[in-house]
């Protein structure tokens, strides 16, 4: 009854920004906290980022600088703005909540669908 979408992928040239939306819908209660793996071909999935209810962040070291993330509580909403971006930076980006549904007294993680981020040289 959770669902979680992903929105602003794409191609963009070395040094350009994008934008990643993750939208958490259905019957919420709370969301403890959200963020974005990545994985690109060949390579192990890490945690880029992450922010939980009290607005604390977290960036893996390579992107720190470059990256920031907030989130919407009254959207339900989380956006990664990722600046100066590398080639290296290429991945399938997936969107992650960590979520209390309504009704449920136990939080359960939710993925989103992933979105391509391509950044050429």
């Amino acid at each position: 009854q959770v669902q979680l979408m992903e929105f602003g992928g794409g191609l963009v040239q070395a040094g350009g920004s994008l934008r990643l939306s993750c939208v958490a819908s259905g019957s919420i209660f709370s969301i403890n906290h959200m963020g974005w793996f990545r994985q690109a071909p060949g390579k192990q999935r890490e945690l880029v980022a992450s922010i939980t209810d009290g607005d604390s962040t977290y960036f893996v070291d390579s992107v720190k600088g470059r990256f920031t993330i907030t989130r919407d509580n009254a959207k339900n909403t989380a956006y990664l703005q990722m600046n100066s971006l590398k080639p290296e930076d290429t991945a399938v980006y997936y969107c992650y909540a960590v979520v209390v549904a309504t009704g449920d007294h136990s939080a359960m993680a939710y993925w989103g669908q992933g979105i391509q981020v391509t950044v050429s040289s």
